[in-house]
């Protein structure tokens, strides 16, 4: 099916697109799901391309997991439910490292101001300012998370669409025994043994 070719196509970019910022960010846990995620769209992709369902059925499961887990993301940003986003939940605590939007969103303007020289620390970097952003990072990560989300569900209803549609075809061609190995008006070609006996009159 060309169209949820081109839709598995579209769902893979954006995919490989939010994996750089997030591997730019050091965010481990998005990382993961993206890794995830991007080998479950190939697999629908190749279930598309192959005429497999069951591979495309595998991937409307996962597209409710990743609708659930960007929801996630959209609270974590915006402190909804005793989240914040200024915990390292989404670096599993390995780092301190936060969006990689937070220093390089929109007009933000990034100076690295040294340490003073009377003052020494275990780390040595430099503490960073970031000024003039136009748009706060959460939110630029929750318009990631709510276009995942929308091209997720929208994937998710054509995919059951095309399932639907080819189980019926299946089913369709199995009725008028395309599947049967032994046709519906199936002729015996055995050649026929006569045998001949004497008459008497």
């Amino acid at each position: 099916n060309p169209q949820l070719t081109g839709r598995f196509t579209t769902l893979l970019v954006l995919a490989l697109e939010r994996q750089v910022f997030d591997f730019l960010g050091y965010q481990w846990a998005p990382i993961l799901a993206n890794f995830f995620h991007i080998i479950i769209v190939i697999l629908g992709l190749f279930g598309t391309i192959q005429y497999r369902p069951r591979y495309i059925i595998v991937y409307t499961v996962w597209a409710a997991l990743w609708v659930a887990w960007n929801v996630f993301v959209i609270c974590f940003y915006l402190d909804v439910g005793g989240l914040s986003k200024d915990s390292d939940l989404l670096t599993f605590n390995i780092s301190a490292h936060h969006s990689w939007w937070s220093e390089h969103g929109p007009g933000c303007v990034r100076r690295e101001m040294p340490q003073a020289p009377g003052v020494r620390t275990t780390e040595s970097r430099s503490y960073i300012t970031v000024m003039g952003c136009l748009m706060d990072y959460q939110y630029i990560e929750v318009m990631h998370s709510s276009t995942q989300i929308l091209v997720a569900l929208l994937g998710f209803v054509y995919a059951c669409y095309v399932v639907s549609a080819m189980t019926e075809e299946e089913d369709s061609f199995d009725f008028i025994g395309g599947f049967d190995p032994f046709p519906l008006y199936h002729v015996n070609e055995k050649p026929s043994h006569f045998l001949l006996k004497p008459m008497y009159l």
